[in-house]
């Protein structure tokens, strides 16, 4: 089985544009993100995934300079940049991650993984909710093809692996149970407004120098700290239409 990891990746945030390579640590939020990436258990590759649009010329510069492959594909249809990407890499199976998540736990990933190889399945659920930030999403090439295939509204473009929830009994699933530390729904560790920003910046001065601080000492962190997880507590996602 080939586990890719597929970062996706732009600089055109809405709310915070170019927020990818913004400064984090001694280095940058994307640097976070590969860092992470590249410790999940049995993950062959790691990829970041961005748009042919000019100014995601950045990020493919900075994958360049520090040795990460980068795929290029459409700006808006992000499921058909992940379908082309994963073929590229002739991947069995892919995890989603976002480029905004710089303290994506690596830890949980490789359990996906264990999960989906003990019993091959189309795509993993969990029951519960974790802190928005740091999580990834795990999917076969087999029912990437049938999302690209049938998932022809907007947000079934733009969430990549949307059509597969919204249609579960079309696909064959395994179930993970979620370890305990993870059951802190309340916390936001994802960068998608300044406050977020913020509250991450805040984590990496804490851990200064570890990129790879295990996701359950940054959640003990923000439980310890209210003053910091207040911060952004008051941010809404916003919906998928």
């Amino acid at each position: 089985m080939n586990f890719v990891a597929i970062i996706q990746a732009r600089m055109g945030s809405t709310r915070l544009p170019g927020k990818v390579l913004m400064p984090l640590g001694d280095t940058c939020i994307l640097d976070y993100v590969v860092a992470r990436c590249q410790k999940i258990q049995k993950v062959s590759q790691v990829v970041v995934a961005t748009s042919i649009l000019k100014q995601d010329d950045d990020i493919e510069n900075w994958c360049e300079l520090n040795g990460v492959s980068c795929f290029r594909g459409s700006e808006e249809d992000v499921l058909e940049r992940y379908y082309v990407c994963a073929q590229k890499y002739k991947a069995d199976y892919i995890l989603r991650v976002t480029a905004d998540c710089p303290f994506v736990d690596y830890e949980l990933a490789s359990l996906m993984i264990e999960a989906m190889i003990t019993n091959p399945s189309d795509i993993l659920l969990y029951e519960g909710q974790i802190p928005r930030g740091l999580a990834v999403e795990v999917i076969s090439l087999q029912a990437l093809e049938k999302v690209n295939l049938q998932g022809t509204e907007s947000r079934h473009r733009e969430h990549v692996t949307y059509y597969a929830y919204e249609n579960k009994d079309n696909f064959t699933c395994v179930s993970l149970n979620l370890p305990k530390y993870l059951d802190h729904p309340q916390l936001r560790i994802t960068v998608d407004t300044s406050e977020d920003y913020e509250v991450c910046q805040l984590i990496a001065e804490k851990f200064v120098d570890n990129k790879t601080i295990s996701s359950a000492e940054v959640i003990q962190y923000l439980l310890n700290s209210p003053e910091v997880s207040e911060i952004n507590a008051h941010i809404e996602q916003k919906p998928v239409i």
